[in-house]
């Protein structure tokens, strides 16, 4: 999940799996998969450098768990 801001500066976590798109007016439009949507502060290019964060320190706990000890 990421952080993302309101309009009105309150702080909410977003399951980034179920964004539809994104709409650039001239604030960013999260709609969701179920069709409710968020008006937030950050921009597109911020979104998806969230996202890509998010998965990628994902991505590298996996890495971590599956380290095998070859020293014996």
């Amino acid at each position: 999940m990421i952080v993302l801001t309101k309009r009105n500066n309150e702080r909410f976590l977003v399951n980034h799996n179920q964004i539809e798109c994104i709409e650039m007016i001239p604030e960013s439009k999260i709609v969701m998969m179920n069709r409710d949507y968020y008006i937030v502060k950050e921009t597109p290019e911020d979104i998806i450098r969230k996202i890509t964060q998010y998965n990628a320190k994902v991505q590298d706990v996996h890495r971590e768990v599956a380290v095998v000890d070859k020293r014996r």
